[in-house]
């Protein structure tokens, strides 16, 4: 860069002004340059200013600038020249070229003579990630180098590492490296026809296998779960065809995928209802490495919890019957026969069940 010393004189009486080097070697006197160095060249001179511009600034221009103006006694005041000097070199090396899923990878990123030391930072697309730096000092200069460990997947593949310097004489500046992750197949397995609805007997049914991985799927191969494929079943690369369904066809259809990386598969569910069935249609998940499952409502499930309902309710039925039938008597009251053809209440006394049974018999109450 170019460097800028001014020496600026307030309320000046014309007295010289001179500048000098850290070395305390004249570069100006005035208007002239006693100094051989040709870097440094007048900018501007007057009785108030002396500017002087030194191009192509390097470590050995560090230090003290001094500038004197010979009064009496003589006056000086001095500014520091820092020099700054950015990485020279930016690189990424990394730990193997070709990552399998799965693996964790060391990268490590070098910042070379710089001053003063850099600060690296670490990007995996816009996600900022934490390395571990080390700095070394060769005379006034820095090297830092900063290593980072990176478990990488199959969603990395293709996704830059960006190594970005932060340092005082240097904007932006940056290296990436392209993450290249080797995976195993992706599998997942489509039904075709019927596009919608139920897989009804007498009816085809045509499933289609797609796989991905890196490298690409160079083997695939269809087969039946715990059971062997039916004679009818059409198998034509990555296709499955029943032309005729049966109920005998009912089970788990797989497709395997395979690479140089590993194995996976995708597991189909068929039931194969009857002609008149009007549910509706089931939904077949399948999942690579795991076992695809049916989502359907079926008539038997729907009718069972229904039945159960039912039979809840005719048993509360049966238990309050017996309950109230259980509290159901004859109950007796007190009330006297034979009062109600009594003239009076003494009479009704004398007659009432529980007296004497001859009407001569007199008694006496006290009421």
């Amino acid at each position: 860069d170019v460097a800028t010393i001014s020496c600026r004189v307030k309320n000046s009486d014309d007295s010289v002004i001179q500048l000098l080097n850290p070395n305390r070697q004249t570069i100006y006197f005035r208007d002239f340059r006693p100094l051989k160095d040709s870097r440094f060249q007048l900018v501007n001179f007057s009785n108030s200013e002396l500017r002087v511009s030194l191009t192509n600034v390097s470590i050995s221009d560090e230090g003290r600038y001094f500038c004197q103006l010979y009064t009496d006694p003589p006056q000086e005041i001095y500014t520091t020249i820092t020099v700054l000097v950015p990485p020279r070199n930016l690189v990424i090396d990394i730990q193997k070229e070709i990552a399998v899923e799965g693996e964790e990878i060391e990268l490590n990123c070098t910042a070379m003579a710089s001053r003063p030391a850099t600060t690296i930072r670490w990007f995996k697309g816009n996600k900022e990630l934490t390395g571990k730096s080390e700095v070394e000092q060769w005379s006034d200069m820095y090297t830092v180098t900063s290593q980072l460990l990176l478990k990488v997947g199959r969603e990395d593949d293709g996704v830059p590492v960006i190594c970005l310097v932060d340092h005082p004489a240097v904007k932006d500046l940056q290296t990436q490296r392209y993450l290249e992750v080797m995976y195993k197949p992706q599998v997942r397995v489509s039904q075709n026809y019927p596009v919608q609805g139920l897989t009804r007997e007498g009816e085809p049914l045509e499933l289609t296998c797609a796989a991905y991985g890196k490298p690409q799927p160079t083997d695939m191969r269809w087969l039946r779960v715990d059971d062997e494929m039916p004679q009818h079943v059409v198998v034509s690369g990555s296709n499955l065809l029943i032309s005729n369904l049966n109920k005998t066809d009912n089970g788990t259809y797989r497709c395997e995928a395979s690479n140089a990386v590993g194995k996976s598969h995708a597991d189909y569910m068929l039931f194969v209802y009857d002609t008149t069935a009007t549910t509706e249609p089931a939904v077949h998940d399948s999942r690579a490495g795991e076992e695809g499952a049916i989502r359907s409502v079926d008539h038997a499930v729907v009718g069972g919890v229904v039945a159960v309902v039912v039979f809840a309710m005719l048993c509360l039925l049966i238990i309050l019957g017996r309950y109230f039938a259980r509290h159901k008597g004859t109950y007796f009251t007190h009330e006297a026969k034979g009062a109600d053809d009594a003239a009076d209440a003494d009479t009704a006394i004398i007659n009432a069940e529980g007296g004497q049974n001859n009407s001569e018999e007199k008694k006496e109450y006290f009421i």
